[in-house]
């Protein structure tokens, strides 16, 4: 015991030392000199990289100081993260190549166009986006960046020259600033002089919600598709720019890892994405193979990850003509840390990644006339592919989820249009100033079909991430792909939100639909200000309009403001919410009068949001990012572990998220019922379930489906479980509007995305079952035969009482990576409706 404690102190003694006096050299290529007017990174930040975690404000200042002295940099501020840190990039090229960058631009463009076939690829530069460090706590990567900036910005010789001769390299040094930021505090923070090598030790266990994800607890990496986000919407706008021909996405992963690069599982790879696609990324492997070899680093390739989902960074590209690679390294998650590979350091990590950057420079510059012809054949034989049509999207009572899909489109250059005229398919009729259409002969074909396809046959049955993003049933707008493209109107170039009418005044009135997406927005604007509101329980028709399930009422008489002030205050909610409000002159109508009792007097919702410890953050911060960012509606976050000393009398609803482990004590769950028993509604999220169930606080039963093995291989154990898994797809449901839980809806039936196999029994009462999956649900994704017979006929939502209060739970999320804006109004109805269910 004594020698094993002398080894490990003279083992600490020595990773400090060698952190301590860690050199530049450590990372860089043998036989190369440096311009020694550029910039070390040491010489900005006061250390080598790897001896501590950068922060994004330093990394930021380091980059702009090469930019100053370099002639090979510019710098641009793309925008701010939602903490307000500069989005940067980099253009890195040859002092030639920067006085003639635009032109080079859009010549490079011209391969994806129309006439791209005349186009001299000979001398044409290739285009290179190197980004870094998504994941805020996989931070290899951007302390990577220091080192490959440097070395593109001072390196000299012919190798380098020729490289920048022939190379456009985009460098985004943080994907992920506010992150970054988050993760170098926590690593800095707890690093001891004497390294500890423990995994155990501290360093290695980030607090809630840790460094992965930015501001509102994003995972990022889900993003290119949707674009959501700050800091997706600048490196989309990048890419639309530039159209890389290889994208590198620079990650980490567990520490008893190695090293991966893709090509990964080929099998699992998304059919639009050409076979040669896979091929190309298979030869580029072969030099980050040569790199590791002579390093002598360990790694692996085409036994893990895949290129299915379009949404992350590796695969994004591979419907936009290029090749996403996928780098991951085993992350030492802090300073140094035993594994079974022997101890992994910070700074061994950073060399990994920065080896693979070389090498990726390396193939793109051998590669770079057949990377250039890919770009152009993709391109080429997409237009071939018939597409004589055209896809029509809409809702004629939301437009603003129309516009924001819309919005999606135009950040993905995709060309839509107005229809001329309403346009009825089948028994759907899109109305004028309520949809647009997508012709799909244009340049992104490939891109246009990845997201409006409905897919359910599939090669494999296991998927890295989700199976089914189909955008349409993500909106919940009808939508159908066989369109005339004689429909055609105006083109969409600068694209609105609708027009909303003025508001008549009133001396009796107004009467609000709910159907919009922003109609809660408008409804907590008009309780915060103290004014009494109403929901209707049933339609009605009023002055030659018609009224549906949850129409907001407000009355004139009673008001803090007088009809004026109320007017002018309504005419101001109408037109930031993008909603219609209409005075009316009598209370009596056909159906429910304005002064029945089937008009609940609504009461403003004070909205608490359990996170911290066993709460998954990914599905918190989507309901803090919905409530704060879209609904404007403030909330608090309550801590799970100061629990039981939080008072919770001044909230009406409390918002369980989905959680990885049990969250609370029995003393604590009592705690809870006393809250709802005394008027409080709890909302819970897919594994809530299972706390419910076990508390007692509802009466679940569960269907579990029997997934025995049969003829499978122990080798086969992993891959069998796996296709048990439902990762991500999308189901029918069918929905009772007469319940308040789906006030604002229009059809009898929704689409909802579903990733957990929690089954839910109907209740025995029809009327208690408002959302019903349909007997065959499935409408796009991947499902196993045995959890889609499960599935059938099960709820997703239930409700019941407890003394004065409610408990709500939904099995699936209802607002998925922000995108998901279709379901969003069911959590904003629990909230506004729940004394009415």
């Amino acid at each position: 015991m004594k020698y094993i404690f002398t080894f490990l102190t003279a083992l600490t003694t020595f990773l400090s030392t060698a952190q301590n006096n860690l050199l530049l050299e450590y990372y860089l290529p043998k036989n190369i000199t440096y311009n020694a007017e550029i910039p070390t990174p040491q010489s900005v930040l006061g250390f080598v990289p790897g001896k501590w975690h950068v922060t994004h404000d330093k990394l930021v200042a380091y980059m702009k100081s090469l930019a100053k002295t370099s002639s090979r940099i510019t710098i641009e501020d793309r925008g701010k993260t939602f903490e307000d840190r500069p989005i940067l990039l980099l253009t890195i090229t040859s002092e030639k190549n920067h006085q003639n960058i635009n032109e080079i631009r859009k010549k490079h463009l011209q391969l994806t166009e129309i006439g791209s076939e005349t186009l001299d690829i000979n001398t044409q530069p290739i285009v290179v986006y190197q980004g870094f460090s998504i994941h805020g706590n996989e931070p290899s990567g951007s302390n990577a960046a220091l080192v490959l900036a440097y070395h593109l910005a001072a390196a000299q010789g012919p190798e380098i020259e020729e490289l920048l001769n022939n190379t456009i390299i985009l460098l985004d040094p943080s994907l992920n600033p506010d992150g970054l930021q988050r993760f170098a505090y926590w690593a800095n923070t707890n690093k001891s002089k004497n390294i500890s090598t423990d995994p155990q030790d501290r360093e290695y266990s980030e607090v809630w919600p840790g460094g992965r994800t930015n501001h509102y607890w994003f995972d990022m990496n889900r993003d290119w598709l949707p674009v959501q986000l700050p800091e997706s919407r600048a490196r989309i706008k990048t890419f639309h720019q530039w159209y890389p021909n290889i994208l590198t996405d620079h990650h980490e992963m567990g520490s008893n890892s190695t090293f991966f690069f893709q090509p990964g599982i080929q099998s699992r790879t998304h059919p639009l994405t050409p076979k040669l696609n896979q091929e190309l990324t298979k030869k580029i492997a072969n030099y980050h193979a040569n790199a590791l070899d002579k390093i002598g680093s360990l790694y692996y390739t085409e036994e893990n990850f895949d290129d299915f989902y379009y949404g992350k960074g590796s695969t994004f590209p591979d419907i936009n003509g290029g090749i996403g690679i996928l780098f991951e390294q085993g992350s030492s998650r802090g300073h140094a840390q035993q594994t079974v590979n022997g101890i992994i350091t910070f700074p061994f990590t950073i060399r990994n990644q920065f080896t693979a950057t070389l090498s990726t420079l390396e193939a793109a510059k051998a590669m770079r006339k057949e990377l250039l012809q890919y770009q152009r054949d993709f391109y080429s034989n997409a237009r071939k592919e018939p597409a004589k049509d055209a896809y029509i999207f809409g809702n004629s009572k939301d437009a603003a989820s129309v516009y924001h899909l819309a919005e999606i489109l135009k950040r993905h250059q995709i060309k839509f249009y107005e229809p001329r005229q309403d346009v009825t398919s089948g028994s759907k009729t899109f109305k004028k100033g309520y949809s647009y259409i997508v012709p799909k002969n244009q340049r992104q074909k490939r891109l246009i079909k990845a997201i409006f396809e409905k897919r359910t046959s599939f090669q494999d049955s296991l998927f890295y991430d989700i199976s089914a993003w189909t955008f349409p049933l993500a909106f919940n707008l009808e939508y159908t792909d066989k369109i005339s493209v004689s429909n055609l109107g105006n083109e969409v170039s600068n694209l609105k939100h609708r027009e909303t009418k003025p508001v008549n005044q009133s001396n009796y009135a107004y009467v609000m639909q709910w159907h919009e997406y922003y109609s809660p927005r408008a409804l907590y604007q008009i309780l915060v200000k103290g004014l009494r509101a109403k929901v209707g329980m049933r339609p009605f028709t009023l002055e030659n309009n018609n009224y549906d399930y949850g129409t907001i009422l407000i009355p004139v008489q009673n008001q803090k403001l007088n009809t004026q002030e109320l007017h002018a205050f309504l005419q101001e909610i109408a037109t930031k919410n993008h909603i219609n409000i209409t005075g009316v002159s009598t209370g009596l109508t056909q159906g429910i009068d304005l002064g029945s009792n089937q008009f609940k007097a609504l009461k403003l919702p004070k909205i608490a949001l359990f996170t911290g410890a066993g709460i998954t953050s990914y599905d918190a911060g989507e309901i803090w990012h919905l409530m704060d960012q879209r609904y404007d509606i403030p909330i608090t976050k309550l801590k799970t572990d100061n629990f039981y000393r939080t008072t919770l009398s001044k909230y009406t609803h409390i918002i369980l998220p989905n959680s990885r482990r049990q969250s609370f004590t029995k003393k604590e769950a009592e705690k809870l019922k006393t809250w709802i028993s005394n008027g409080g509604t709890l909302i819970g999220y897919r594994n809530a379930a299972q706390f419910f169930a076990n508390t007692e606080l509802m009466n679940i039963e569960f269907v579990k489906p029997e997934n025995i093995a049969k003829n499978i291989s122990f080798e086969q154990k992993q891959d069998f479980s796996g296709a048990q898994v439902i990762g991500g797809a999308i189901f029918e449901a069918k929905i009772d509007r007469s319940h308040p839980i789906n006030f604002g809806y229009t059809n009898n039936r929704i689409p909802l995305f579903r990733n957990t196999t929690l089954f839910v029994k109907p209740d025995k009462q029809s009327y208690n079952n408002p959302i019903q999956y349909t007997k065959k649900p499935l409408l796009s994704g991947y499902i196993s035969q045995k959890n889609l017979d499960s599935l059938s006929g099960t709820v997703p939502f239930k409700h019941n009482n407890l003394g004065k209060g409610d408990i709500i739970l939904f099995t699936d999320n209802t607002n998925f990576r922000a995108f998901w804006y279709g379901t969003n109004k069911l959590l904003m109805n629990a909230i506004f409706f729940s004394k009415d269910m």
